[in-house]
This record gives C-alpha cells, structure tokens and sequence, in this order.
C-alpha cells in the first residue's frame, strides 16, 4: 500500500535528519513513522545497536523483508484475486433472476460487494496506522509484530472457511488481512537503526517488500489456473497460515523486543547525562556517589567509542550537508514548523493537500478495484479486458520497487512546487487516458498509473514533513491520511453510480474525478508556488540586511 511509499519516505527523512525526542516528551521507540497520538505512560529503555551481535542484526533485518513481503500490503493486490473469487461463484447469490438467466459474468450485486470488500480494507490500513502508533509507543516492535500474527491468522481463517460460515466470512476475512499489514510493517523500520550506515538501503528494502507484496494473490491465480481450479482459495489461506507462524516464532526467538535506538538518540542521551555530572562535579558527595558518576563516565564513553564504528563522522557531516541542501532546494522548509497542530490544521497548507489526497486515494483504489469492468466495457471485450487485467496484476507490484530510487531523486534535486506540478500533471495524463478505449492508451495509463502511485504517496509524506515539521507530523499528517482513508467508503457509491446511472460506462465517473483533481491540484500548486516565492523573498530580505549591518557595524543604532 500506500503505507510503504509513506513510512519509508517519512522514516528515511526523519533518520537523515537526526530527529530524537528529548525531555519528559521522549518516547521509547527509537522513530514513529507515523507517530501516535498518546504518549507513552511507562517508557522503557530502547535497544542500541551495539548490545546486539551484526549476525543477528542481520538475520533481522532479513527476516523482516521476508515476512513484509508476504503480509505487509497482500491486500492491494485485490484486482489479481478478483477473478478468482467471480470464477468460484463468491457473492453470486447477490444476482437477480434476470442476470442470472442471462448468464452475466458479473451481476451488479457481487460486483458492489465485492469492491466493497476491498475499499473497508483500504481504508482500514490508513486508519489502523494510528492505533498502530500508539501500540507501538506503548509495548514495542514485539508485541504490535504479535497482534499482527493475530490478525492475519483470523483473516486467513475466515476467508478460508467462508463457504462453509453461516455469515458472511469474505468480508471480515479481508479486513483482517488488512489490519493484520500495518501491525507487521511499520515497526519493522525500527530495523534501519541496527547498521546506520545502510539505514536507506534497509528502508528501501521494506518498502520494496511491502509493494512486492501485492503480488502474492498475482501468484495465487497462476497456480489456480496451473492447476486446473483445483487449488481452490481455501486451500491457498490455509497454506497461508505459514506466513503469520513465521512471523510469530520470529517475534519470539530473534526480533527485539524494544525497538532498537538512532544514533542520535544514543548521543543525545551522552550529552545530557555529560551535562548532569558536570553540574554535579562542585557538590560534596560520597564515596558511592563518586564511583557511580565514574562508572557512567565510562558507560557514556563506550556508547560514542561504539556509536563512532557503527557510524563514522565523516558520514554523519555528509548526511548533514545533504538534508540543508535539501531544505534549501524545497522552497517551502518550515513554512508551517513551531505552530500548534491546530493552527497547521486550519491552514490552506493542510486543507488542500488534504483535498488533493482525498480525491486522489479515490481515484487509485477505484481503479484498482474496477479495472476489468472498465476496461470490458471500454474495449467492448471481456478478452482485451483480462489481458489488461493481467498486465497491471505484473506492472503493480514492479511499479513500486522500479519507481522508489527516481522518487528519491526527485524530491532530493526539484523545488517542491515542481514536484506537485508534475504530481498533477501525471494525475491529469492518467485520468485523460483512462477515458479511451484503445490498447496502448490502457498500456501506457496502466504504466504511468504503477509508477506514479509510490510518487503521489512519498510526495505527499514529503510535503507534509516539510511544510508542518515532526513536532506535530504524527498529529497531522495521520489526520490527512485517516479523512482520505475514510472518503474511501465513496467508492461504493461511485460503483453504484456507474453501474445504475451511467449504465456501466465509467467514463463519466472517471471524468468528475478527473475535473475535481484538476480544480483541486492547479489550486495547490497555485497556492505552493506563491508562498514558496514569498518565503523566498523574505529569505533575502533577511539576508541582504544581515549583510548591510555587516557592512556598516551600528548603522541601525545610529539611525
């Protein structure tokens, strides 16, 4: 999902950044990429990365690719499952008479419901990311890796017998699978503390895990064709049931139970406990007093000896140098940093990036729940329809992983009121070639949708990060995420409204989406560029009055 282009973006900006939590206000996980609204009412210790051997370390973060592969998005690979649930009959006796007389592939019924399926799992994963947060500040990386097993057990449970449920089992069987993804994922990039010498390569490994991911129902349909049908669903989720056992032995017996420290967190902490003693060295104390204040010392100067080999200085100072020059390339750094959250919140800054989001999440969970009944009906062939079905159930996942490195060059080298205008200019080019009917239109928008799904996410983390800061980003950058998550219940009535009002031709639907993510877009980008340009000029207005007092030490005084 989604989830992977955010934390990863987010989680690489706030480690290259240096970010820690300090005072009564310090929370025991080492970074949130999402934060949480409650802090943390008995904190513990977090782990260094040093009291841990490399090879462990090492089989950590190895075992947290593997698992983040096979659970942390699955659900978004819901178009390749699709025609599998309509081959099996799933939801068919949600068809009238009439359809089923005249043997329609999918009725109206079984089609709402089964993308109804899929929007409540994709707003669960944007909404449970906030409890997520807060279990993860409270109980550690273990125990949120441990709900998760919980989670994707029952979901695989209930998918697999859902035939044989008195109720309906599909439903709530997917939306554990859901939630099940973000309890997995997110506290596995704790992870890039434990060689901060290759956090981003670390990162970008769990995030292209969690958009690979999305191939496994991909992989499932090819066996089941391979097999002849035989390898029904309930066999595939009960073969499923390996993965959460994987993960919970690996909670158990490898991963930390607390998570593991950033190298400026252990610094950080040296420095103030160095400040503590020397405010104490003037004050008669005991012999025990004395000793203790010894053996910190040599405490203090093991962690930087240790802190020293696992990060060099040199590296930190170049890292240092590439987040200011990142700063200053954005154009609109700290545009909102050091305001309340509910100032940021009632901020155009907020309202249309939030709108933007909003309109956009809906259009690329539509897509992706309806692209084979588009598409049919475009091409007016159910033939030309699976085959671009089967091209975007490939493209998805390799999207993610092919697109992430050009993302961050992108955002590292362009002005960010570039980086929105390109952002809505590729929204525009999509929905423009998502209203015709011919080959290699749907070749080429199925292209630039893959590769432009991870851009839009980290842009918009990016964004966020930049203009309100991490003081305040759990709060509203979560905020932004759950509204979007929420508007997604939406899709069901745009179903309806395709299927009863425009008689199954999306075109009209994907036209108001179009209109509304222009309207919104060119707003924003509006709105950036003249604030960017305003922050700008009074950047050099500072600087031009610096350099005159520099020039004419005591003019002001004298004027």
């Amino acid at each position: 999902m989604s989830l992977g282009e955010r934390a990863g973006s987010l989680a690489s900006y706030e480690h290259g950044r240096g970010l820690s939590p300090t005072g009564s206000q310090r929370r025991k996980l080492s970074f949130n990429p999402l934060d949480s609204w409650v802090l943390p009412t008995a904190p513990q210790e977090p782990l260094t990365a040093f009291e841990t051997s490399a090879t462990k370390r090492l089989c950590q973060v190895i075992a947290a690719v593997v698992y983040c592969l096979f659970a942390a998005g699955i659900v978004f690979g819901f178009a390749a499952l699709k025609p599998v649930l309509i081959e099996r009959g799933v939801y068919r006796d949600r068809c009238t008479q009439d359809e089923l007389d005249e043997h329609v592939r999918v009725c109206y019924g079984q089609e709402i419901r089964l993308n109804f399926m899929f929007t409540l799992a994709v707003v669960a994963t944007n909404v449970v990311a906030l409890p997520v947060g807060t279990v993860l500040d409270r109980f550690g990386p273990r125990i949120c890796g441990i709900i998760g097993c919980v989670f994707l057990t029952i979901g695989a449970l209930a998918f697999a017998f859902a035939e044989n449920l008195s109720f309906d089992g599909y439903i709530p069987g997917y939306l554990f699978l859901a939630l099940g993804g973000p309890f997995v994922f997110i506290p596995s990039f704790q992870l890039s503390n434990t060689f901060p010498r290759h956090s981003g390569l670390i990162l970008s490994m769990l995030t292209g895990a969690f958009d690979a991911s999305s191939a496994g129902f991909l992989v499932y349909r090819l066996i089941y064709r391979a097999s002849n049908r035989v390898f029904s669903p309930k066999k595939f989720f009960l073969c499923y049931l390996v993965v959460p056992a994987f993960i919970l032995i690996a909670q158990i017996f490898l991963m930390p139970k607390e998570s593991y420290k950033t190298v400026s967190e252990i610094l950080k902490e040296a420095e103030e406990e160095e400040a503590t003693d020397a405010a104490t060295d003037q004050v008669e104390e005991d012999e025990a007093a004395v000793r203790a204040r010894a053996e910190r010392r040599v405490r203090r100067e093991s962690r930087v000896s240790e802190v020293t080999s696992l990060l060099s200085t040199k590296d930190a100072e170049r890292q240092h140098q590439r987040e200011e020059r990142k700063e200053a390339i954005s154009g609109i750094w700290g545009a909102m940093h050091g305001r309340t959250a509910w100032q940021q919140i009632w901020s155009f800054w907020f309202l249309l990036i939030t709108l933007f989001t909003v309109i956009q999440m809906t259009r690329i969970n539509f897509f992706v729940a309806t692209i084979r009944s588009q598409y049919e009906y475009l091409f007016k062939s159910w033939q030309k329809a699976v085959k671009i079905n089967e091209f975007f159930d490939i493209a998805l996942p390799l999207g993610g992983l092919v697109s992430v490195p050009f993302v961050g060059v992108i955002l590292d080298n362009l002005s960010t009121p570039i980086v929105l205008t390109l952002l809505v200019g590729c929204a525009i080019l999509i929905g423009v070639l998502g209203l015709f009917g011919a080959m290699w239109t749907a070749y080429l928008n199925i292209i630039l949708f893959v590769v432009y799904r991870p851009f839009y996410y980290t842009t918009v983390s990016d964004y966020a990060a930049k203009v309100f800061g991490f003081q305040t980003f759990g709060k509203v950058y979560g905020l932004i995420i759950c509204l979007a998550g929420l508007f997604n219940f939406t899709e069901s009535g745009l179903d309806a409204l395709t299927h009863r009002v425009f008689h199954n031709n999306p075109v009209s639907v994907n036209l108001i989406l179009l209109g509304l993510a222009a309207i919104v877009g060119s707003c924003l980008v509006g709105f950036v560029t003249y604030k960017a340009r305003t922050i700008r000029r009074s950047q050099l207005e500072d600087e031009a009055e610096g350099a005159s007092e520099q020039l004419m030490p005591g003019a002001s005084d004298s004027a």
